[in-house]
């Protein structure tokens, strides 16, 4: 079981995610709804893990990762994305990022995503 941090702007998306999350035995410890937030959240809660949303307000997902590597360089997270976006998850993951999920997305994806991550 792990902690996870779900960051999107969309409260849809979120409750979408946690919902598989949680099914799948793992604990949704926070939300955020913008780079910025997540941030503050990640300091705050030390997930094991994060969804990142790549277009937010505020703060985009890229940048947040940035922030969140600077605190924690063994962080891990992954961006959530919608296709067409290559060249943003690409930066992502030079960024830091550990993994993506590409929306519309299907439970048994994200599991298998989020299990390869926190095992890596």
């Amino acid at each position: 079981m792990a902690r996870i941090l779900v960051v999107d702007d969309a409260a849809f998306m979120r409750m979408l995610l946690k919902k598989i999350l949680t099914q799948a035995g793992h604990q949704v410890v926070g939300e955020a709804s913008n780079g910025k937030e997540a941030v503050e959240k990640y300091k705050q809660l030390k997930p094991d893990l994060v969804t990142m949303d790549i277009v937010m307000p505020e703060m985009d997902g890229i940048t947040a990762v940035k922030e969140i590597m600077k605190i924690d360089p063994n962080a891990k997270i992954i961006m959530i994305t919608a296709v067409g976006q290559e060249a943003k998850v690409m930066e992502a993951l030079k960024s830091g990022a550990k993994g993506y999920i590409v929306k519309p997305f299907q439970a048994p994806k994200v599991i298998e995503e989020v299990n390869r991550v926190l095992s890596s």
